[in-house]
């Protein structure tokens, strides 16, 4: 079966009745658990960024308090890969530039504050500059007075 293209299904779901609409929400819901987030995430969290972002920071500083810095350095990496992916599909959620320049600084904050020396291993220091690298793309897009004020806590 061939997928149908978004504007496909917008013309189609706006003909829906809202009970039909509502169901097909509900069964796509069900299936994946990605769904079921961003569908929360629509209904309970949008309305409150501020607080979304709190919540977010609190999972990651907790991800991050579970690593074991005695592991290896593969298991870390994994860690703090697997601390990425979450961010990431957070920032997805959002689609809000100032959400995902304050998710990827707390992501980078802690990193640093792990104290396992990441700056000598080649991946994790790739994973960290490429996350600045996002967080300067992300900080380019804004006006330049809040330009100035990420720009001044980025220098920190």
């Amino acid at each position: 079966m061939k997928a149908s293209t978004i504007a496909e299904l917008k013309k189609e779901l706006q003909l829906l009745p809202q009970k039909q609409l509502v169901a097909h929400c509900i069964r796509m819901a069900q299936f994946k658990v990605m769904n079921k987030e961003l569908l929360s995430y629509l209904l309970f969290e949008q309305n409150d960024e501020q607080q979304f972002v709190d919540n977010v920071m609190e999972e990651m500083d907790a991800m991050f308090k579970e690593i074991n810095s005695s592991n290896s350095f593969f298991l870390l990496k994994k860690s703090i890969r697997k601390i990425l992916r979450h961010t990431h599909k957070h920032i997805k959620f959002s689609q809000i530039k100032t959400t995902e320049i304050q998710l990827l600084m707390h992501f980078c904050q802690s990193l640093k504050n792990l104290n396992i020396g990441f700056e000598e291993n080649k991946v994790l220091l790739n994973m960290y500059n490429a996350q600045v690298k996002k967080i300067h793309k992300a900080i380019e897009t804004l006006h330049p007075d809040e330009r100035l004020d990420y720009n001044a806590v980025l220098d920190l």
